[in-house]
């Protein structure tokens, strides 16, 4: 889909942080936007943002998880902006803490968010696009869905499913004009999670590093554009480290402790426990 103006594309969780640079972006490359979070407010100030670059942009308020709030989206967005080419399951949400301590309501809300709502939100979109024969759908995923990180469990097993959601589509829709890419980022700087931790003091170190908003945006349309299946954004000594991690498992746990992943995550929990 190398051609981007005048496309239709749905957001998800574009309140804020990935969701908003995602949205931004797109509208610069001339797409109308059909965005959706919870915040009724934070998104209406979106949406207005949205339309000076000269796009259509609508907002929907809702829950991900909730049926109505899926099938309205879709159905608005066709109405009031054209078919659907391009859909971005971008919402979700972290829990950071040791697996004991874990909430059943919130493994669960963990899942609904992060994985059930995007596959059944791409299961109501994916019919449109193949009578069309194109689209894309891209799932944001996380770093922590291609290794699982200490203290993540529920996130880890969410972001996990979504990758092997994403390979799945991908190939069963071979040849159909419909495309599907997974995008994996690092710890995201200036927004979300890692921005909470450093108001707190907690800092990835030099080998696990981070990336920015605009890097995961850059990956994000190159996906899309030339139907990559998955871009994996971190500092370049991480990515073998992820091949070998899957290649031989046992090795896991002291990678994670070399490029200081448990060291940061313990403290994260640390923190989520005693607020």
């Amino acid at each position: 889909m190398k051609n981007l103006r005048g496309r239709v594309a749905i957001v998800t969780g574009c309140s804020r942080g990935i969701g908003v640079a995602l949205a931004e972006a797109l509208a610069r490359e001339g797409v109308h936007l059909s965005i959706s979070a919870r915040s009724g407010d934070e998104l209406e100030a979106v949406r207005r943002r949205l339309e000076t670059s000269g796009v259509r942009a609508i907002a929907t308020v809702g829950d991900v998880t909730d049926p109505a709030h899926r099938s309205a989206l879709v159905e608005r967005t066709i109405t009031e902006l054209g078919p659907i080419d391009i859909l971005v399951n971008n919402a979700g949400i972290e829990d950071v803490r040791r697996f004991e301590h874990t909430t059943p309501e919130s493994l669960a809300r963990v899942i609904d968010v992060n994985l059930t709502a995007p596959m059944l939100l791409t299961r109501e979109v994916i019919p449109h696009m193949l009578t069309r024969r194109q689209g894309h759908v891209v799932n944001i995923s996380s770093g922590a869905g291609k290794l699982g990180p200490p203290y993540m469990g529920s996130y880890a097993a969410s972001k996990h499913g979504l990758v092997g959601f994403t390979q799945s589509l991908y190939c069963e829709y071979r040849g159909s004009g419909v495309g599907f890419s997974a995008v994996c980022p690092a710890f995201v700087t200036e927004i979300g999670m890692y921005s909470r931790w450093e108001e707190a003091g907690i800092r990835s170190n030099r080998i696990a590093g981070t990336c920015t908003p605009d890097q995961v945006v850059k990956a994000t349309l190159r996906c899309i554009r030339t139907g990559k299946p998955e871009a994996t954004i971190n500092r370049p000594p991480v990515r073998p480290l992820i091949v070998l991690g899957n290649v031989a498992p046992r090795v896991v746990r002291p990678l994670f402790r070399l490029i200081g992943f448990t060291s940061t995550l313990r403290r994260s929990a640390d923190l989520n426990e005693s607020s």
